[in-house]
């Protein structure tokens, strides 16, 4: 094993270590895990925010019906996102939160895919 994944390993022990032992460790790692959820869901926002302003022509050109799955199927996803816990918490939500997920995808897919099709 070389010095940089003992190292790294180290960390991850240290880490947890404090999780276990200190008081109030379940708590910070908590607001760990929130804070890494959120800088995650911005990065993904800004890509989006990114991406549209990138392809703004190809998203007013798009029919208005096509734009409305686009838009449909992206606040879905923001759904999706926000009632993850809830969805979550029964082995039916799971599965009907994966199957709306798959619908989302495809209709922002097809569309895309219409969109940039020449012909």
């Amino acid at each position: 094993m070389g010095v940089r994944t003992a190292r790294n390993v180290g960390i991850i022990l240290l880490l947890a270590l404090g999780v276990a032992l200190l008081p109030g460790g379940g708590n910070m790692a908590e607001a760990v895990l929130t804070l890494l959820t959120m800088a995650l869901l911005a990065g993904i926002t800004w890509m989006l925010y990114i991406f549209s302003r990138d392809n703004q022509l190809t998203l007013a050109s798009l029919p208005d019906n096509r734009r409305a799955i686009l838009y449909g199927a992206v606040g879905l996803l923001v759904l999706l996102i926000a009632g993850s816990d809830k969805m979550f918490s029964s082995g039916g939500g799971t599965l009907l939160w994966i199957v709306l997920l798959g619908i989302s995808v495809a209709a922002i897919w097809k569309v895309w895919v219409e969109a940039t099709t020449y012909g």
